[in-house]
């Protein structure tokens, strides 16, 4: 199914039928993919004394608790609230879902014993492109970031200087295939966070972060259509479904 968007002034078409998800699910049955050091999440048939909420053991409907970190268990967008005292809702600051997005495959360099996503990497990859939002999909790219167990390895993040570029280049909608933008332990600092989210000058409250996505290898570097899809929680973040359309020529 064809659409045509009108989106900047100018028209694009995208093929509807062909949606790239591009989001990690939760899923407990499986490895889930897991950061910031507790546990997997759960997913459980509600039980009294006298009912059970699985079909499977004898009750007429499946009636499931679920308990999940959004920041932990998979895909989730989040918004300023995740660092400000005031917890800003990114259900209610997220109300644009259509986005012109650039994805980009960055492989981190090493830096003082971590390994960073610079400026100058960024620049690189983005050129003078103008976009809303940037998709950044790290190397290695293995099936295993879909179950990788990150709590306590050090995984690559993106540098200060690299989330200030990004905002004043004008990105409002920064996605990442990591559990953090920021360095696993700094002390609390969370130093792009802050300057992605300009929290010295002017809150970008409509600006958001996505993390923990997965870009599989057959999805080339370029221009696509991002749909950003949340969960509507009123929190600072919610698990999310992130899809790219390619863009009909």
């Amino acid at each position: 199914m064809i659409a045509e968007i009108k989106y900047n002034a100018r028209k694009y078409r995208i093929d509807l039928s062909k949606p790239i998800d591009i989001s990690i699910a939760v899923d407990p049955t499986k490895q889930n993919v897991n950061a910031w050091y507790i546990g997997p999440p759960k997913i459980y048939p509600v039980a009294t004394e006298d009912w059970v909420g699985a079909v499977s053991q004898g009750g007429d409907v499946n009636f499931n608790m679920i308990e999940f970190n959004p920041h932990s268990h998979g895909t989730h967008t989040e918004t300023a609230g995740h660092i400000t005292e005031k917890v800003h809702s990114v259900n209610q600051h997220l109300n644009q879902f259509f986005f012109l997005a650039e994805v980009v495959t960055i492989p981190p360099e090493k830096k003082d014993g971590d390994f960073v996503i610079t400026k100058r990497q960024l620049q690189f990859a983005l050129g003078h492109k103008k976009r809303d939002a940037i998709v950044i999909r790290t190397l290695p790219n293995l099936e295993d970031k879909k179950s990788m167990q990150y709590s306590n390895t050090n995984p690559p993040y993106l540098l200060e200087e690299g989330a200030t570029f990004l905002k004043e280049k004008g990105i409002k909608h920064l996605l990442i295939d990591l559990p953090s933008v920021d360095r696993e332990k700094d002390g609390g600092e969370l130093k792009s966070h802050h300057a992605f989210w300009n929290t010295s000058g002017e809150l970008r409250l409509d600006a958001t972060i996505t993390e923990f996505i997965y870009v599989p290898n057959s999805v080339d570097d370029g221009t696509y259509f991002l749909n950003l899809m949340i969960a509507p929680f009123e929190n600072d973040a919610s698990p999310s479904k992130p899809i790219l359309y390619e863009i009909e020529t």
